[in-house]
């Protein structure tokens, strides 16, 4: 133990958490102390013993500051955590203080100027009689309780400053005297020593739940179900993990940039749709597979988005593997919420590293599965020409023979009539051949063949062609933004349809002359089925999505009843500003 004038060491000894060396430490530091201070040794180890227990960081902390308080008979006590850069508060843990009065004084202090400014610069012992007093001191906020008495003591984990112990206040207006100053060096010690094993643990857990998160990315990824929702698993991991207020993945967009195309948030409306534009200088960094960290996108100038205002911290992150750069993934939090740590930021890169490659696993996956859809299309169309169209010709030469040879003009007009019918039979076998040898083709840029391609995709599995009808000149007044997000939900409802409907018919509609509520123009898309419905506590992904994209546009997604007998089936009805 050392002098209250003497310089503080304790931190930069070989610090560990054994009970005796800790035991050996204080007995040490008592020797040669008052009665008074040796008869208050019982109840400084079992400060110590209770600062020792328990591995949450936050809970060590509270633990710590209601310790003290007692030890000290203090009526306030704090611990000051210093942020990476050693210039101010990265946390503030109070006891003493009830939640109206924290209420009441509002922000907490950051440590960027005042006396608690001043100990982060001069970590150092700090006994004063009256505070208010000290040329370092800048006042009070309103509303904050009267403060006279106060004692500073650093706690060092691991011989580095970790934050500052403060107690205000002793009770009975007393002051605070050398035996309070020696008790709480003590117990500042053994507070690095549990601070340092909680944020150890804390470290550990949180690798786990990135490395969780990583492998529930990858699993949604390769699972083979539908991109977009792999997409938002991204998003969603993304955002618990980092506790962020939402979770946004980017891909390149047409006109360049970067579009949203998923998002997880709780928040009121989404980004869904929304572009980061080319000359952004966030995206010339993410798109050269450089990490981007901004302390508040609301006033950062860099980030040119309508809804950066709406955000504080943010990191923004390339999906990047093996020098490809698919995409970015952004993690923004609430104005005024704490920044991201080192680790965090170490940690959120590795994830989105991850699902990176996890994206271009999955895009081999499809073009593997797409590879063997084409080569089953080609045999297809062999089968069709080699064998159904030569079958079908050698009937109609059967039937063209039996025709001569009649002499009953009835049935030679009947045989005419089939041969002709075989005619057109084989002409559209013969179109069908050849759109299974060309394969899906580009999509044009009217928004009437798109749908129309997306029909006829869809055809091939489900077994049918699904009905279409479209009104008013959808090729003509639908904007791009929003014909490109309704040939999405098309694929979308397509894709459930097949997936789950197990429907025999299905119709689709286009109308371009719709009112939407408000008076606005509008385009709505209906996609009905008589196939098995929704079922009660069933999956609700692709619903959601097409909900957050209608919603992104400022319209709506609603479902109900199908096409069936008795309503049997679903209705999706998609609709949105033209």
């Amino acid at each position: 133990m050392v002098e209250p004038g003497e310089p503080e060491e304790s931190g930069e000894r070989g610090e560990t958490g054994d009970p005796l060396e800790a035991a050996t430490r204080v007995t040490r530091s008592l020797q040669g102390l008052s009665t008074e201070l040796t008869a208050r040794v019982p109840q400084l180890l079992e400060a110590m013993r209770s600062v020792g227990t328990g591995l949450e960081l936050h809970t060590t902390l509270d633990r710590i500051c209601e310790t003290a308080a007692e030890l000290a008979d203090a009526r306030y006590a704090a611990i000051g955590v210093v942020d990476e850069e050693g210039r101010g508060l990265s946390d503030f843990v109070t006891h003493g203080i009830d939640e109206e009065t924290a209420a009441r004084i509002g922000h907490r202090p950051d440590g960027r100027r005042g006396l608690l400014g001043a100990l982060i610069h001069d970590p150092a012992n700090v006994m004063l009689a009256d505070l208010t007093t000290d040329p370092r001191a800048a006042g009070f906020p309103p509303g904050h309780p009267p403060m006279r008495t106060f004692l500073g003591v650093p706690i060092r984990v691991q011989g580095e400053i970790f934050g500052n112990l403060y107690l205000a206040e002793k009770r009975g207006g007393a002051e605070f005297n050398d035996y309070d100053l020696h008790m709480v060096r003590v117990l500042a010690t053994e507070a690095g020593i549990a601070i340092g094993n909680a944020r150890l643990y804390e470290a550990a857990r949180q690798r786990e739940r990135w490395i969780d998160g990583s492998v529930a990315v990858t699993t949604a990824l390769l699972s083979g179900g539908d991109a977009e929702d792999a997409l938002t698993v991204v998003a969603e991991q993304a955002r618990r993990l980092a506790d962020a207020a939402a979770g946004i993945v980017l891909l390149p967009a047409d006109e360049g940039g970067l579009e949203v195309v998923a998002v997880a948030t709780d928040g009121p409306g989404t980004v869904l749709g929304e572009v980061m534009p080319p000359e952004s200088p966030v995206i010339e960094r993410l798109l050269a597979g450089e990490p981007v960290f901004v302390a508040d996108a609301a006033t950062d100038p860099r980030v040119i988005t309508r809804s950066a205002g709406r955000y504080g911290p943010c990191m923004m992150l390339p999906l990047q593997s093996g020098g490809r750069v698919l995409g970015a993934l952004a993690t923004p939090r609430a104005r005024g919420a704490r920044q991201f740590t080192e680790a965090e930021r170490t940690l959120a890169t590795q994830f989105a590293a991850q699902a990176a490659l996890a994206l271009i696993m999955a895009e081999a996956q499809r073009d593997r599965e797409r590879l063997a859809v084409y080569e089953d299309r080609d045999r297809i169309a062999r089968d069709l020409h080699d064998l159904v169209i030569q079958r079908l010709f050698a009937t109609g030469m059967m039937l063209e023979g039996a025709q001569r040879r009649s002499r009953v003009p009835a049935v030679q007009d009947g045989v005419g009539k089939a041969v002709d019918e075989l005619d057109v039979t084989i002409q559209e076998i013969r179109t069908a051949i050849f759109a299974l040898q060309q394969g899906p083709a580009e999509a044009p840029s009217g928004l009437r063949t798109r749908v129309l391609r997306e029909i006829n995709m869809a055809a091939v599995p489900l077994g049918f062609t699904p009905g279409h009808r479209f009104l008013g000149p959808v090729d003509t007044i639908v904007g791009e933004l929003t014909g490109k997000n309704l040939i999405a939900a098309l694929r979308e409802a397509l894709s459930n349809a097949f997936r789950h409907a197990d429907a025999s018919r299905i119709d689709v509609v286009v109308d371009a002359t719709v009112k939407l509520p408000g008076g606005s123009d509008g385009v709505r898309l209906t996609v009905a089925d008589d196939g098995v419905g929704i079922p009660a506590g069933g999956r609700r992904s692709g619903l959601r999505n097409l909900a957050r994209r209608a919603e992104s546009l400022g319209g709506s997604s609603t479902c109900g009843p199908g096409i069936g007998e008795d309503g049997q089936g679903t209705t999706v009805r998609w609709e949105a500003p033209l």
